[in-house]
């Protein structure tokens, strides 16, 4: 679970419901008309702008930015340090009786395939096209999102066209008035909510948490390299280490 996104969603929602309920009601700003001209505009726009599959599979990756499971780029070092260690002990073989036990089906498909005697080279441009493929997974994703976060306040402002042009029809009518006043600023209000609390936040999040996996795969293809090399578990550690920022460098080594 995400927690950041769980206490940024909590927060922003929180902090509008209160700034309205300390300004008025909170039933005066709920109107169906409105709702249904963003959320089924919004939604249309995007069935028209991509195949159906695609807006159907972001539901799942939209998913990430609550339930994420990206792996430690420092552990996952680590890991890799302790495997290494167990080579120059006990041969790439010696690495069979951990594969069971990792966490991560990245690392583990790399040393399956190492131990498999497949070549260097056909691991590495295995693992590095499954990792495009990732990335332009997510990058689809966060594409979409930010497809939504466009429509959501466009058609927020068609909604208050639509309200301005009944609110004009019916003049007359001083009870009419109110209510197509309240579609015209609300539908602007709800595009405004969507696009800024849930779209483009999530949108973010997707590219940061796709950096990190590619980061993370990145860090195991150059150590898978170095296992296939027997290079020395010191030497393998400085390699590696270079992938994380300065303050996070750390040495298992005296």
């Amino acid at each position: 679970m995400d927690i950041a996104t769980i206490i940024g969603l909590v927060t922003a929602i929180g902090l509008v419901i209160t700034a309205i309920q300390m300004g008025g009601s909170l039933e005066s700003f709920i109107d169906v008309v409105s709702m249904l001209i963003v959320v089924g505009g919004t939604i249309g726009a995007t069935l028209i702008n991509y195949p159906l599959k695609e807006v159907i599979g972001t539901i799942a990756i939209g998913l990430k930015t609550f339930i994420s499971k990206v792996h430690d780029p420092k552990a996952t070092i680590n890991e890799l340090i302790e495997l290494s260690q167990i080579v120059r002990k006990d041969g790439l073989l010696g690495m069979e009786a951990q594969v069971d036990s990792m966490d991560n089906e990245f690392l583990k498909k790399a040393v399956q395939m190492t131990l498999d005697g497949q070549e260097p080279s056909v691991v590495d441009d295995i693992l590095y096209g499954e990792t495009e493929k990732i990335s332009d997974r997510h990058a689809l994703g966060a594409e979409i999102f930010m497809a939504l976060a466009g429509f959501a306040p466009a058609f927020g402002m068609i909604g208050t066209l639509v309200g301005l042009v009944l609110m004009l029809q019916n003049m007359e009518d001083p009870a009419t008035i109110g209510p197509s006043m309240s579609v015209a600023l609300l539908t602007t209000f709800y595009g405004a909510l969507m696009a800024n609390i849930f779209f483009l936040p999530m949108a973010g999040k997707l590219k940061t948490l796709s950096k990190k996996e590619v980061l993370v795969n990145e860090i195991i293809m150059a150590g898978i390299q170095s296992l296939a090399a027997g290079e020395n578990p010191r030497i393998m550690e400085r390699r590696l280490m270079g992938y994380l920022s300065p303050k996070d460098r750390t040495t298992s080594f005296d």
